[in-house]
């Protein structure tokens, strides 16, 4: 059993900074696929960044350059720095991980919604104004 639980958020003026935590636990191993996604209410949820079990990281074309994903060496906690935050960035964040994607089967898994994932945290709000 795996479990994801999130902090971090909160609200935020539009070009400002802020880190997203994510903490991991349970039976995992160093080939673990960990990635963020959001979602908006009424809208699809969409992949943010992902980061594979060597470190290599993945991030959704409307991020390159705002974000950095990111994770402990011990691998039990991931991060997400935002900069420059939009209007646009305002939604719920949701850590996601899975066991069976493995190098650009994990960094490619953020084109889709998340079905790819088994793990996911409760989420974490960010609004931007």
């Amino acid at each position: 059993d795996v479990q994801l639980v999130e902090s971090g958020g909160g609200s935020m003026q539009a070009g400002g900074s802020l880190r997203l935590s994510c903490a991991v636990s349970g039976d995992i191993d160093d080939r673990y696929c960990l990635a963020w996604f959001r979602q908006v209410p009424g809208k699809r949820r969409e992949g943010v960044a992902a980061i594979d079990e060597e470190g290599h990281p993945a991030y959704a074309d409307s991020e390159k350059g705002r974000a950095t994903i990111s994770k402990d060496k011990a691998k039990t906690t991931l991060y997400l720095d935002m900069r420059s935050a939009k209007y646009e960035d305002s939604a719920m964040y949701y850590c996601a991980g899975d066991p069976r994607l493995f190098y650009r089967g994990c960094t490619t898994a953020i084109e889709g919604t998340g079905e790819l994932f088994d793990d996911w945290g409760q989420g974490t709000q960010v609004t931007v104004s």
